[in-house]
């Protein structure tokens, strides 16, 4: 069985991408903190943008 999200999480996800979008780390930051994901992201952002972009929309939809 699939657990029901609730209105709340599901916009409060959908802001954290479109923060991801604009600033990866941050995205990244808020959602699973100073981990081995933020300093991933932060090196992928220094390397090209884009795939920063992708980490951070990955790692806030797989938490």
């Amino acid at each position: 069985m699939a657990l029901a999200r609730s209105d709340d999480s599901m916009l409060g996800d959908l802001l954290k991408i479109l923060l991801a979008l604009v600033l990866p780390p941050l995205g990244v930051l808020i959602e699973v903190g100073l981990t081995k994901h933020f300093w991933i992201n932060i090196l992928l952002t220094l390397l090209g943008f884009l795939p920063g972009m992708i980490h951070a929309v990955y790692v806030i939809a797989k938490h």
